[in-house]
């Protein structure tokens, strides 16, 4: 099966777990107060329930058990001690983005197949360390992470112009100039064919599979735009069932000479 990673937004980087989780608690809690007033709770004789007050929006939260153990074969780092696998996911934390004048901890996805793939911050980690060698290396850690869900980012953007929704966020699509068609037609002309594998949307938009998990299952990253504009698609959220799309991973190869356009 395959595993959690969490991609940071910004960089694209992606953090795989060791093994899935131990466990996943997710919690919703609604956007619903008690009514105040200057002295407190409003309560009356007659009352049977205190009066609410709906202020919208809410609270999704995760809470993940992971596991890490360099017994364990699965990691690509070769360490003694586990710390050196749980750092990336402790800097999670850290207010290592300025916002205004105070810092923010980096914006990320939790991806896990095609089910999962949910924009949120980290906001908590504790970890418990067990199985220390005479040097004092810990071998095992118990992380918990507690991961809240929050709004996509929409970064300004002079160049975006159409706003379409998609199922969990607004997407703005850069408007396609004479230029950019030119530039992206001679991007396509330069993939190898042999680069290029053809995919079949299963269940069509909504409730089926959307453009950026069919990017992540390709490409390791949900950005779709790449692959929007390589098959022509004007609205990434109206795809259509059995609609086949040519996927390829030589984005890669040829995304610093394109960032601008994007």
């Amino acid at each position: 099966m395959e595993r959690v990673a969490f991609l940071i937004e910004k960089t694209g980087a992606r953090i795989g777990c060791m093994l899935n989780p131990e466990s996943l608690t997710i919690s919703r809690r609604a956007g619903v107060r008690l009514r105040q007033s200057i002295s407190g709770a409003l309560n009356g004789k007659g009352m049977f329930d205190d009066p609410l007050l709906y202020t919208g929006g809410g609270m999704t939260e995760l809470l993940l058990d992971l596991l890490f153990d360099v017994s364990i074969s699965g990691s690509t780092i070769e360490t003694q001690d586990v710390r050196e696998l749980t750092k990336p996911f402790v800097q999670l934390t850290e207010n290592s983005e300025p916002n205004d004048t105070y810092g923010c901890p980096p914006r990320v996805r939790f991806i896990w197949g095609k089910s999962w793939n949910i924009p949120g911050i980290v906001v908590a980690i504790a970890e418990r360390l067990e199985d220390f060698t005479s040097s004092g290396e810990p071998r095992r850690s118990w992380l918990r992470m507690r991961f809240l869900r929050c709004k996509d980012s929409n970064e300004a953007n002079h160049n975006k112009t159409k706003t379409v929704s998609t199922l969990d966020k607004s997407v703005d699509l850069p408007e396609l100039t004479e230029s950019r068609t030119d530039l992206f037609g001679k991007w396509k002309g330069s993939v190898p064919s042999d680069q290029i594998e053809t995919h079949e949307v299963a269940g069509g938009s909504p409730g089926g599979e959307r453009i950026d998990q069919i990017a992540y299952a390709y490409n390791g990253s949900p950005e779709w735009q790449q692959h929007a504009f390589f098959n022509e698609i004007d609205d990434p959220t109206n795809l259509n069932p059995g609609q086949p799309l040519q996927m390829t991973s030589f984005f890669d190869k040829v995304k610093e000479s394109t960032q601008e356009m994007l």
